[in-house]
């Protein structure tokens, strides 16, 4: 996502639109991001909150606006890292429809499209899917979320986590082979004859 161009400006003025245009635009993905990575709504608030605060904080600090976004998400991780570290909810009721919105990733058809048995597998397979993302070290789940998930290229993430691209194709292939390898048996069980 490109940040408008004067809103960086009107941050470091300390121009009060400049906070409201800052929470429409970016909002909701943060709050995103916040979730799939910390695997809880509260958390996710909270990292939200984090992320507002310490860019308020430290706008002032940021060299180039065209970095932007990536400087944000960069700020966003590492408050959902301190969250991560501190949180008792850790791994609890993710909804994997708000977790995974790309369909790309997950393709479900409408459950009013599906026998009943296919529905369950489906809901069955999301929860898997879920755990399996949740179940990820800590650097393949950021560069898996950031990439496939956030929507950020290769450099872009690079930049977010302080990595080199080649370090983030690797994560990225070892955490979508890690992924796939977990649902492969289930995948395996449920798609046999019938």
């Amino acid at each position: 996502m490109d940040v408008p161009a004067d809103l960086v400006a009107r941050l470091k003025e300390r121009d009060p639109s400049a906070y409201d245009e800052l929470l429409k635009e970016y909002g909701s993905r943060l709050l995103n991001f916040g979730f799939r990575m910390c695997g809880d709504r509260e958390d996710a608030k909270e990292v939200l909150q984090d992320t507002l605060l310490k860019t308020f904080e430290a706008i002032g600090s940021l060299k180039k606006p065209e970095a932007f976004t990536g400087w944000l998400y960069r700020i966003a991780h590492n408050a959902c890292l301190m969250r991560r570290r501190h949180s008792k909810f850790l791994k609890e009721e993710i909804g994997l429809d708000e977790a995974l919105p790309d369909p790309s990733i997950v393709k479900s058809a409408l459950p009013w499209n599906r026998l009943p048995d296919e529905a369950i597998l489906g809901g069955e397979l999301k929860e898997k899917l879920r755990a399996a993302i949740l179940n990820l070290p800590e650097g393949y789940r950021s560069v898996l979320v950031l990439r496939d998930m956030e929507g950020l290229d290769t450099q872009g993430v690079a930049e977010v986590l302080g990595l080199n691209r080649d370090v983030v194709k690797m994560r990225l292939h070892r955490a979508r082979a890690k992924v796939r390898n977990e649902l492969a048996d289930y995948l395996s069980e449920h798609n046999g004859p019938r």
